[in-house]
């Protein structure tokens, strides 16, 4: 698998008038841009719907520290990568309980900002590991424009002519559901058209109770859906007990039935493939 490469499109105008204007200050803004590092935005955005759903990096890399929402309070998206055996951090810092080690971060070699899509590249144990979130906000299609719904897609290749086993990991923690941490959660599992989808969101689900800005949404569910191929597990369960898991074995503890009196603060999706 290869990572897509981004192509720009230049608009060219007609107003002849305008066409040597243009070209000098093309030209001139060409040598400026040369002597400029490259663009690192204050922060990242990884989900940008509305003022509720919206979800940023603030840090250099991606694993450097746990993305936030854009009042600066944890909206925690976690992604971990397994190579032949070898657990990395790709998104997020969660935590380490005491006396265990966590897991290092792989080399993040870029990020892209573009209209709806933000793109990230990271490189380690023989591998080239492409991460995109795309939000296909379109104003031409109101529908498009009005979903509420961002696609996060992965690309794994080989950089050293080798065959490696690869497992992926992605968790959306409860926080995203909640105004604050101390809200009680629930969560369910459903299977929608072939497909498996988990759902957390607010016991109370006090719809619009509350008013200001230092507000996260109560109200609604966060969904986490993932095709079904071979190898995909899901659960719903404390993220360190996932994380553990995942990076001593590779595996998920897949939760069959979720009562509703459990407070699971994150939902995970594990896919792995025998080779890359």
């Amino acid at each position: 698998m290869r990572i897509s490469q981004v192509e720009v499109q230049l608009n060219l105008f007609r107003a002849r008038a305008f066409g040597a204007s243009f070209l000098m200050t093309a030209m001139s803004w060409g040598c400026w841009a040369q002597t400029l590092a490259p663009l690192r935005p204050p922060a990242v955005p990884l989900i940008a719907h509305d003022p509720y759903f919206s979800v940023w990096s603030m840090a250099d890399r991606l694993a450097d520290n746990t993305t936030q929402h854009w009042t600066g309070k944890p909206n925690t998206l976690n992604a971990m990568v397994r190579i032949d055996g070898s657990a990395y951090r790709v998104m997020g810092r969660s935590p380490v309980p005491r006396g265990r080690q966590g897991s290092p971060a792989l080399d993040q070699k870029s990020v892209q900002v573009l209209p709806t899509r933000t793109l990230y590249t990271f490189s380690g144990s023989g591998m080239d590991l492409g991460l995109a979130f795309l939000t296909p906000a379109l104003p031409d299609d109101l529908d498009v424009l009005s979903r509420p719904l961002t696609y996060i897609e992965w690309k794994a290749s080989s950089n050293d002519g080798r065959t490696h086993a690869v497992s992926i990991y992605f968790e959306a923690s409860g926080d995203l559901a909640v105004n604050t941490a101390e809200e009680p959660i629930l969560s369910s599992r459903y299977m929608l058209d072939a497909q498996p989808v988990l759902r957390i969101g607010s016991r109370q689900q006090p719809v619009l109770a509350k008013r200001g800005d230092d507000l996260r949404i109560d109200w609604g569910y966060l969904y986490l859906a993932a095709d079904k191929p071979d190898g995909l597990s899901m659960s719903a369960m404390m993220r360190a007990d996932a994380q553990a898991a995942f990076e001593q074995t590779g595996r998920l503890p897949e939760t069959r039935t979720i009562s509703p009196s459990v407070h699971p603060p994150g939902a995970a999706f594990k896919t792995s493939s025998p080779q890359a």
